[in-house]
C-alpha cells in the first residue's frame, strides 16, 4: 500500500498503464514538461518520452479533436483541459464527434478516449476555473462522466476509463486534490464505472453525492453525531451511467432522499436523480426528494465564494428538515 492523495493517485494510474500499454499517449497545455498546473503528469515526460507525453498549444478543439482521431487509429490519447472552464471550445468535437462515434460507424470504430479536467470551486479562483458543469456532458448519449472524491476510487477509476473503449469524461475536483491522502494499493486495479459506493449505511435518510460534496457530507453526519438520525450516504461516483439499483433500493429502505451537488441547482444532476427516486420509490417517500445545490449564478469572485458553496452546516439543516418533514 502507498499513502496517496488524489493528485499522487492519478500521477500513479497515468504511470502505470503507460507501462502496460505502449498505445497510451498523454497530453494537453503544460501536460508535458511542467506536469500539469496542479502537477497530475510530473515525471511522465521524462520517463516515456515527448511522443507520449507532450504539450499542446492553447486550443482545446485542437486537443480533443486530435484525440479523435488518434482513437479512430487505434491509440488511447487521456488529454487534460487545464480548468473544466476552458473545455467549451472543445464542446463541438465532444458531442458531434466522440460522443457519436460509436453510432455513426454502427460500432466498428469505439473510442477510446479520456478527457480530463479539473473541476468546482473552493479554491478562490476565478469563474473559469470554477464551475461545475458536469450535466452538460451526462446529457449526452455517448459519453460516461466520472467524478471521484477519494485517492482509491480516483486510481481505479482513471485505469478502468483509460481501458474503457467508449469516451470518458474524467472531472477531477480540485478542492480536494491535496486535501487528504488514504492508502491505495500499489498494484493495477479498476473501479466499474457506473457503480456507486455505499460510504456510510443509515435507516433514515439517503443523502447522495459525488467528488468534494462527499467529504462535505462526510462532516455533516459527524455533526450529527449526538442526534438519533441515521444517514446512509451513496458515494455516485459516476454521473452517467446512474447507479440506479443502488439509489432506488437505498431510499426503499430509509424513505427520504437528498442529493447534494455542487452545480447550480436549475437542470442539474439533483433534478434527474429526484426524478428517478420519484418514478421508481415514490411510495416509499416519507417526504419530498430534495437537492441541496449551487445557485443559478456563475460561482462569485474570490471575495463572495462562500456564499456560493454548500457547506456541512447548509446539508445538516437540510436533513433536520426532512427529518421532521
Amino acid at each position: 500500500m502507498a499513502l496517496l492523495n488524489n493528485i499522487g493517485a492519478l500521477t500513479q494510474a497515468f504511470d502505470q498503464e503507460m507501462e502496460l500499454d505502449p498505445r497510451v499517449v498523454l497530453y494537453g497545455e503544460d501536460a508535458g514538461f511542467e506536469g500539469g498546473v496542479f502537477r497530475a503528469t510530473k515525471g511522465l515526460q521524462e520517463k516515456y518520452g515527448k511522443k507520449r507525453c507532450f504539450d499542446t498549444p492553447l486550443a482545446e478543439a485542437g486537443i480533443v479533436g486530435s484525440a479523435i482521431g488518434m482513437a479512430i487509429y487505434g491509440l488511447k490519447p487521456v488529454v487534460e483541459i487545464q480548468f473544466s472552464g476552458f473545455v467549451l471550445p472543445a464542446f463541438n468535437e465532444i458531442v458531434a464527434h466522440a460522443a457519436r462515434y460509436r453510432n455513426r460507424t454502427r460500432g466498428k470504430y469505439p473510442l477510446s478516449m479520456v478527457i480530463r479536467m479539473p473541476y468546482g470551486g473552493g479554491i478562490r479562483a476565478l469563474e473559469h476555473h470554477s464551475e461545475s458543469i458536469e450535466a452538460l456532458f451526462a446529457h449526452i448519449p455517448g459519453l460516461k462522466v466520472v467524478i471521484p472524491s477519494t485517492p482509491y476510487d480516483t486510481k481505479g477509476l482513471m485505469i478502468a476509463a483509460i481501458r474503457d473503449p467508449d469516451p470518458v469524461i474524467f472531472m477531477e475536483p480540485k478542492r480536494i486534490y491535496r486535501a487528504f491522502k488514504q492508502e491505495v494499493p500499489e498494484e493495477s486495479y479498476t473501479v466499474e464505472i457506473g457503480k456507486a459506493r455505499i460510504v456510510q449505511p443509515g435507516s433514515d435518510l439517503t443523502l447522495v453525492a459525488w467528488g468534494a460534496m462527499v467529504r462535505e457530507a462526510q462532516k455533516a453526519i459527524d455533526l450529527l453525531a449526538d442526534t438519533e438520525i441515521s444517514v446512509e450516504l451513496i458515494d455516485l461516483r459516476t454521473i452517467s451511467p446512474i447507479d440506479r439499483d443502488t439509489l432506488i433500493q437505498s431510499v426503499k429502505k430509509t424513505g427520504r432522499f437528498l442529493v447534494v451537488h455542487e452545480a447550480v441547482s436549475s437542470f442539474g444532476p439533483g433534478a434527474e436523480l429526484i426524478s428517478l427516486i420519484t418514478e421508481e420509490a415514490f411510495l416509499s417517500l416519507e417526504a419530498p426528494p430534495t437537492r441541496l445545490a449551487g445557485y443559478d449564478i456563475p460561482v462569485p469572485l474570490p471575495k463572495g465564494e462562500h456564499h456560493f458553496m454548500i457547506t456541512p452546516k447548509k446539508i445538516v439543516s437540510e436533513i433536520k428538515r426532512l427529518i421532521a418533514y
